[in-house]
Order: structure tokens, then sequence, then C-alpha cells
């Protein structure tokens, strides 16, 4: 039997089908860490379960500690996580914010067709690096004023124009903003204006016209 966490005991086939129910919950494409089972069995268990699940061809192992419940497309197999789904697994239980950031940031608003080699991701909590495949994945914690937008349009915005730099921001990918983006997100760039360097200032206001 396998201690479970306040003294009750779990057999090896109740925490695996626990967490297999906990997995399928969340749905194929979803990237995990053993932390989040905590609530089912001990570390050490959880650990062992995984183990067990990875064999049967359950779940997937992406890189130490992290796991995926994968998709599969019919033609390509088994396909890769998003970055952002490994992102939101490495920030913990706590959930702390995340900031897509760099390179990513700029190809996430299209305004770059450059598929990045590493996904940064700006946090509150701790650093982290990851590598899956091809692709590395970079939690980078930063100060709370980079933090502030996190979650906003605004806050991608900011990093993808600061990736860019001032005098890469053309007419042409000012006008794909324009085209691609809701006017009511577009709008509410204004509310975090202050938080925007000083050059962004005229392209945030522009974004925001009521008939841009």
């Amino acid at each position: 039997m396998i201690p479970y966490m306040n003294g009750r005991t779990k057999s090896p086939q109740t925490v695996d089908s626990n967490i297999v129910a906990a997995i399928r919950s969340r749905g194929r494409g979803s990237v995990f860490v053993p932390a989040d089972f905590l609530d089912i069995a001990s570390r050490e268990a959880v650990d062992v379960a995984l183990h067990r699940l990875v064999r049967q061809g359950t779940i997937r192992r992406l890189a130490r500690g992290v796991y995926d419940f994968p998709k599969e497309h019919p033609a390509l197999g088994l396909l890769a996580p998003s970055a952002e789904a490994v992102a939101r697994a490495l920030a913990g239980r706590d959930r702390t914010r995340l900031q897509p950031a760099g390179a990513y940031a700029a190809n996430s608003l299209g305004l770059s067709e450059q598929v990045p080699a590493k996904a940064v991701f700006l946090t509150d909590g701790p650093s982290r690096t990851v590598k899956i495949g091809p692709i590395t994945i970079q939690l980078r914690r930063t100060t709370p004023k980079n933090m502030e937008a996190a979650g906003r349009l605004s806050g991608l915005l900011i990093q993808a124009l600061r990736e860019l730099g001032q005098e890469h921001v053309t007419r042409e990918r000012r006008d794909h903003l324009k085209r691609t983006l809701p006017a009511n997100e577009r709008r509410a760039l204004l509310k975090d204006l202050r938080l925007a360097p000083a050059w962004m200032h005229p392209i945030f206001r522009e974004l925001a016209e009521e008939n841009a």
C-alpha cells in the first residue's frame, strides 16, 4: 500500500485511477507536473504512478518532471503541446502570472512569421527552463512593473513591440494589428498607457481610436 498525505493508505491502482481521472478531466493537450496531484497521494506515490502511466502509453514524458496528455492527429500522430500550456504547468500550483515576451510575443500577434526556437514567458514566480523537442521554454522572473499588464492585450503588445524595436513597427504591422485585434480590446489599451514606454504611446493611441 502507498502512504497517503493524511496518514491513510491508497492502493497503487486507486492512485493511478484517480490521477488518470484528473488528467482526463483536463482534456487532450493538457500539460502537468507531479505537484498537480499532491491532493491525491504523496509525491513519491505520484512519481511512481506517473512513471507507470508513461510506460502504459497513457501519458507522455516531455522533460524531467513535465508530462502531457497528448492530442493525436490521424496523419501526423502525437502532437506537441503548446508552449503556453507547458509554461502554465511550469508556473506551478500557485498559478503565478505569465506574460509572453520576446519573439514569442511578436509571433503570437502575427507581427513576425518566424517561429522562435525559444518561447520566453515573464513571471512573478521562480525562473525555470525546459527543452521540449526543438523548442526551449523559459520562465524568466521579472520586475512587478513588467507584470502589471500580464494577461491583457497591453502586456502582450508591449513585449511584442519591445522585441521588434521602434524602427520596425511599420505601417503594415500597425494595419495588421487594427485588422486582427478586437476593437473593444484595442480601446482598452489606453488604460495601460502609463505602463508602456513613451515611444509606444502614439501606437497605443492609434490602435485605440474608435474608427481605427
